[in-house]
Formats: C-alpha cells, structure tokens, sequence
C-alpha cells in the first residue's frame, strides 16, 4: 500500500492547527520534531519543525510572505520552489518520512510551493492530498490582531486589518488554484468546533483519510478533550473591522464560492466564480498599487536618505577614530 501524504493549508488563524491536533489523534503521523507550543497557540501547533524552517529558506529570500497581497505572489513562490536545490532538499528529508501509512504536513505557508511537494511526493511513491480550513475572513483578521497587534496604534491596525483581508482573499485563490488537480478536502473552523465527527468524517472521505475511529458513531475519542467549541472567540462581522467596501464586498463572494468547495471541492461553478474575483482582485490591487505610488516613492526616498545618513555617521565616526590612532602615533614618537 502506497504511503499518504495529507497537506494541511489555509489562512493562518483560520484552525488549521486545530484540525491538525484532531487529525494526529486520529492516528496520522506528524513527522518529529513539532515547533513547541507557546502563548499565542498554546493547544500546539502540531507543525514539523523542518517544514516550518524550509519553508522559510525557500520564500524568505524572494521574499513571499506566509500572508501576501500581491497576485503575483504565486508565480514568484513557485519559481522559487522549482529550483532543483529545493527538490533535492525536500526529497532528502521526505524520504525519511514516508514509512509511516499516513503523513501529516502542516504549515499555512504550503500551498505557495505545492508542486515541489506533490511533484517530489509522487516520485517518491506517496500519494497526495490536501486538507484546507476556511473561516471567515473578519474572524482570521481579528484573531490576527489579538495574537499580534495589541501593542500597535489604531491607525496600523486599521492598515493591517485591510492588508489581512486582501491577504485573505489572495491566498483562497492561490490554496483553490494549486490543489485542483489533488484529492482535496475544505473543512469549515465553524464546523469543526460544532461537530468534528461530520467535518473530519467528509472531509476524510474527500482526501482519501482512514481513521483509528469510526466517527459515524459517537463513541469517546481523544479529539472530544481537544476540540473546545469555545475556541472559536472571534465571532465579528465586517461592521467590527474597517476595510474599503470594494475589498470587503470581494472578500464576502470569495468566501461564499470558497464555502461550496466544502461539499464539492471540485465545484466547476465555484471554480469559475474563483477565476472571476481573482481578475477583480487584480484590478482592484493595481488601482491600488497605482494609488499608493506617490506614497511608496516618499517612503522608499526617505529610507535611502535613512540609509546615506547611517553611513554618513559610521564614515565619521570611523574618520574620527583615525585622527585619534593618528594623534595616539605622533605623541608615541615624540616621546
């Protein structure tokens, strides 16, 4: 029997640590070691630690973002993700994983780098499949600001919180685009807290998941003391989060075609309602980009300016210390 590999993406904040716990306990595999729980998620993050740093070798330099607005976002990460030393690099390390039936990836960060990981999975004889968890765009916002930024000013909040949800609806076109020719399961965060049985149980019949438990009964399984409905903390509306009507009226149909993937994930109505945001997407982001021009040249002016001053002071203070091992030499000799 061929070893599976189940990738687990989606908005960060959006539970994908959470179905991740509820999936280990199921009997898939994590590979070790996890990254450590701590305040932000102190559940765990059920996330391995290689992953998680490859990950970052691999689209911090370009740089991606793990939350990125720009449409062209995807292109970049998967250039970066085709050069053969990432693939030699993942095979490497996913060769010593796959003696397990079933393997557990997760990190919000895979589903910019896709193929390597099902191009690199399949030649290693695994099959592939992907898990992807949706809440609401104000929910994942929200929760962004009260795990990150409690210590900004309003006026960054209200920067990010346009920012995150242009991320958020960036990132749904690119997880739909880049699973669409796997095995693929959408779980909503909403539907995991309330039943995890009927979520996982769907969602495991889409993905091609066996569990350690039958979960069309309701006996007493480990995820009960894991799963806690009262996690879900950031029930809001877009009346809470300021965020241009374009942009939220965009996110609000992205999340409603994003919703019809959880019960067919290969929706072809839903997948052209995709196509179709996505090019609203664009346009609204390079009006924006437009927009913002004059802004982005003061700032990237001002940090040249920024720059020429630092290395100003460092060349005097460097011509200072000169003059003084100058001033030290001539004194040594006239003794």
């Amino acid at each position: 029997m061929s070893p599976h590999l189940l990738l687990v993406t989606g908005s960060g904040r959006s539970g994908t640590s959470s179905v991740a716990g509820a999936l280990k306990r199921l009997g898939l595999h994590v590979p070790q070691p996890e990254v450590p729980a701590d305040e932000k998620n102190p559940r765990g993050y059920y996330e391995p630690q290689w992953v998680t740093e490859f990950h970052k070798r691999v689209l911090n330099p370009v740089p991606v973002r793990t939350i990125d607005t720009r449409p062209t976002a995807g292109a970049i990460a998967a250039e970066a993700g085709g050069r053969p030393e990432v693939e030699a690099e993942l095979r490497e390390w996913l060769s010593g994983q796959l003696d397990a039936e079933q393997v557990l990836v997760k990190d919000p960060r895979a589903f910019w780098i896709l193929p390597v990981w099902t191009r690199v999975a399949g030649e290693l004889g695994a099959d592939v499949s992907t898990l992807t968890m949706l809440r609401h765009p104000t929910e994942v916002v929200r929760s962004r600001d009260s795990a990150y930024l409690t210590e900004q000013t309003p006026t960054f909040r209200r920067q990010r919180e346009t920012a995150n949800v242009a991320a958020w609806v960036n990132a749904a076109f690119e997880t739909e685009r880049s699973t669409r020719s796997l095995g693929r399961a959408f779980v909503r965060y909403a539907d995991l807290l309330a039943d995890w049985r009927t979520a996982l149980h769907r969602a495991g019949e889409q993905a091609g998941l066996t569990y350690n438990a039958d979960l069309t009964v309701n006996e007493p399984h480990p995820v009960d003391d894991f799963i806690d409905a009262k996690l879900n903390r950031s029930a809001i509306t877009w009346d809470d989060i300021a965020v241009p009507a374009q942009l939220r009226d965009l996110a609000e149909q992205t999340w409603q075609a994003m919703n019809t993937l959880v019960d067919s994930p290969q929706s072809r109505d839903a997948i052209a309602s995709l196509a179709r945001l996505r090019e609203d997407y664009v346009e609204l982001f390079d009006f924006s980009e437009a927009i913002a021009m004059d802004a982005t040249t003061a700032r990237v002016s001002e940090g040249k300016r920024e720059v020429r001053r630092k290395l100003r002071a460092e060349i005097d203070e460097l011509q200072r210390e000169v003059e003084d091992l100058r001033s030290r030499r001539s004194s040594f000799f006239r003794r």
